[in-house]
């Protein structure tokens, strides 16, 4: 791939260790932010496609979704929690990561199945977590905060969603900005993906973050890349859990291949 065929198009994903097998060699031709970040981008049309979390998609319709492709997870994530010093019964507010915008709906959607409606607050300083007795965090800040010592309850949420549903849950989509003619950046991005996925065995020999087991024990058990029937019908039961829930409107996914 030419360096004029990879910068044709504007692409933004994001910096966590998740994401890394989707951008596998067009990494320097994406601009890295978080969630919401990327969706604000987009938002904006300053990208032709982010790699952003799926409620985005399902409450802004302008937004076509490749498909094939996403990040999600069968049971334990790992890396989107809900860390508590109380019973989930007892909690009166949760500090949420700025950052999340799946993260925080998939809560929302889980607490409130089970008759509870806390105040969620904003957390700008992942790393200030410990100063509150209830957090949201995603991506590598979660991965961090539960491998380090502590002293609070874990609520893995891809779990307490797999419990919910007998479903994965899918966290990111390629949202893809319609009005323009996109073919190419479709092939492109699912040339990244088949390339990572391909050489996952070198990125988890070769990323630097954490340690050798722990990146297999992730790749290979706690994520996955493909958006298929079960993903889509895990996408249908979350937007049908937002309307029910009154976090919506919600849109229609349009998947394009």
């Amino acid at each position: 791939m030419s360096a004029t065929e990879s910068s044709k198009f504007r692409i933004g994903s994001v910096a966590y260790l998740n994401a890394v097998p989707l951008t596998r060699g067009i990494e320097d031709k994406v601009i890295f932010a978080t969630p919401a970040r990327l969706a604000e981008l987009l938002r904006r049309d300053e990208l032709d496609a982010a790699l952003v979390s799926t409620v985005e998609v399902l409450l802004t319709d302008r937004y076509d979704i490749l498909d094939g492709i996403a990040v999600a997870s069968l049971g334990e994530v790992y890396s989107v929690l809900l860390a508590h010093r109380h019973p989930l019964a007892e909690l009166k507010e949760i500090y949420c990561h700025t950052a999340s915008l799946s993260g925080l709906n998939l809560l929302k959607i889980l607490l409130a199945e089970r008759g509870l409606k806390p105040e969620f607050k904003p957390l700008a300083k992942p790393q200030n977590a410990a100063e509150h007795d209830a957090v949201l965090l995603i991506g590598d800040p979660a991965i961090d905060f539960q491998r380090a010592p502590h002293e609070y309850e874990i609520l893995d949420l891809s779990t307490a969603w797999f419990e919910l549903t007998q479903l994965p849950f899918v966290f990111a989509v390629w949202a893809l900005r319609r009005g323009i003619e996109n073919s190419e950046l479709r092939q492109q991005l699912r040339n990244a993906r088949n390339f990572g996925v391909d050489t996952l065995d070198w990125i988890i020999r070769n990323r630097t973050e954490y340690d050798y087991d722990f990146r297999k024990d992730y790749f290979d058990w706690h994520i996955h890349y493909h958006l298929a029937t079960d993903e889509k019908r895990a996408i249908a039961k979350f937007a049908e859990l937002l309307r029910k829930h009154g976090l919506g409107p919600v849109f229609e996914p349009k998947f394009v291949s």
